[in-house]
């Protein structure tokens, strides 16, 4: 018997050290695919500072958040986000992100939106059930300039900092309303039973497919390119 509690007790032990591994959709792969290339445009473009960039706690990207309406408008996204650990970055979280509005609007809007989660407050909030933005945790548009830096009140003490890519008939976007969450289906699917708050935190070992991996790659890249940057 008590041979026999001790091989469960082992058993049980390696169950927990080992990596946890779900299966991707394609759907889920495109959305990594694109967040990856979106990451690695507006990273390389002149828009967002180097100071921002290595001050941020997490990444969130969003690739073709959509607006559409007549009378009424609502927008809608699928994303991930990707937390910082020490010189690398984490696995990345599926996240999805909708807002509901109101008047005399008709037409299409595509915008590639990148979020920087610039403190513990802003990591703690996302990773939670649900947050609204400008409500439950403050959100700024970024400072751009590859050395710019935040200047105004709302910029130095928003949780994050939001940066967007419009491409349609609306231009511009409103961030504050709008609900983000993480998504627990594409998640579940991609790593296993586990939370989002376990992923992003890296408290479990989870195995990175192709393309999750790609997009920490071009995160890491960004860290290696900045490491001059004093913050």
């Amino acid at each position: 018997m008590h041979n026999l509690k001790a091989t469960l007790t082992g058993v049980a032990a390696l169950l927990i050290a080992m990596p946890v591994l779900g299966a991707a959709s394609k759907d889920d792969a495109k959305t990594l695919n694109e967040s990856t290339t979106v990451l690695a445009e507006m990273r390389n473009a002149p828009d967002i500072p180097d100071t921002v960039w290595s001050k941020a706690e997490c990444v969130l990207v969003i690739p073709s958040l959509k607006k559409a309406g007549f009378i009424f408008a609502g927008e809608f996204g699928e994303g991930v986000m990707s937390c910082r650990r020490a010189n690398t970055w984490g696995a990345p979280v599926f996240m999805k992100l909708t807002k509901g509005s109101a008047g005399l609007q008709a037409g299409v809007q595509s915008t590639d939106l990148v979020l920087l989660v610039m403190n513990r407050r802003g990591v703690e909030k996302l990773l939670s059930n649900k947050v609204t933005l400008g409500a439950d945790a403050s959100v700024a548009a970024g400072p751009v300039g590859r050395h710019a830096s935040a200047s105004t009140d709302a910029q130095m003490t928003a949780e994050m900092l939001s940066y967007s890519r419009s491409k349609g008939l609306f231009a511009g976007i409103d961030l504050s309303g709008g609900s983000l969450r993480p998504d627990d289906s594409a998640n579940a699917r991609m790593y296993g039973t586990t939370t989002a708050r376990a992923i992003a935190l890296s408290t479990v070992r989870v195995v990175m497919t192709t393309e999750a991996r790609a997009f920490t790659n071009t995160l890491d890249s960004g860290i290696r390119a900045t490491s001059g940057v004093k913050k």
